[in-house]
């Protein structure tokens, strides 16, 4: 290690990243070789990588880009174990870079967002050579593609939990802040589906069930349970699907009402809800 000075110590770690021992440690393996420096600390960072990846990355933040006519957006969720390392800045620039990569080439999902070039590495080798560096696993837990006649993103405080708003029937107003006010809805109130009509039909047989049960524990005839049932169902509707739900910032509406009020026939027609841990 000797032979290494720190000026070459220093151009490593500029073209790199990597931390000043890492560097000294890779040149002096390499015998001064920059390039062969680069690999071994690769090496070093899919070894980490590799023992990390049964580890719970709970942590993160989410991303979000959209274009100046908010017709196409992208959500990335990136994740990594700690509340620490999500915040650090490199995370956060890492973040950025994806979500710009993401945006520019359109990727048809994770696994080729993953094999996207940045710059003269592929997107899995950036997320690799952070994991060598931190020593925690990180990882993409979702990317989501959205177009529409208007998108619209909302994130919350922390960037912990982050909403994509496709609306519809804009009829050339500007639907920014009630698409905001939406996202707002969706990650305060989780809905199930944008309408009835969106839910899982699995999803609709087990509340049916869970609901007949109730009703026959409950002593009532069964000539009744499935009237009741459908009963239970639209409140189930009412309370789990956005357009149905009632309207956070005014209760005297239900969020369908509110978009209504905000320029006839404006409704939604799909939303991404994405939360870390």
């Amino acid at each position: 290690m000797s032979a290494i000075s720190a000026q070459d110590v220093n151009k490593l770690r500029q073209m790199t990243g990597a931390g000043m021992m890492d560097c000294k440690k890779a040149l002096a393996e390499a015998e001064g070789d920059f390039d062969k420096a680069i690999e071994i600390l690769r090496k070093k960072g899919q070894k980490v990588s590799a023992s990390r990846s049964d580890r719970d990355a709970k942590e993160g933040s989410v991303f979000v880009k959209v274009s100046d006519d908010n017709k196409e957006a992208v959500l990335i969720a990136l994740n990594c174990e700690t509340d620490f390392v999500g915040k650090n800045e490199e995370f956060l620039s890492l973040g950025k870079l994806i979500v710009e990569t993401a945006f520019t080439n359109k990727p048809a999902d994770k696994e080729a967002l993953l094999s996207q070039k940045a710059g003269d590495l592929t997107i899995n080798d950036k997320i690799v050579e952070l994991v060598g560096k931190i020593g925690e696993k990180i990882e993409i837990s979702e990317y989501i593609r959205m177009t529409g006649e208007a998108i619209v993103p909302y994130i919350h405080a922390g960037s912990k939990l982050g909403v994509l708003v496709s609306l519809k029937g804009v009829n050339g107003k500007d639907v920014v802040e009630a698409g905001k006010d939406v996202g707002m809805q969706i990650a305060a109130m989780n809905p199930v589906a944008v309408d009835e009509k969106s839910v899982d039909p699995t999803l609709i047989a087990k509340e049916l069930e869970i609901a007949k049960a109730q009703i026959l524990a409950e002593g009532k005839p069964e000539n009744m349970v499935e009237k009741i049932a459908q009963g239970k169902l639209q409140k189930f509707y009412k309370d789990t699907t956005l357009l149905h739900q009632i309207f956070v910032k005014d209760n005297s509406k239900t969020v369908a009402q509110y978009l209504d009020s905000i320029t006839k026939g404006l409704t939604v027609a799909e939303f991404k809800r994405v939360s870390i841990g």
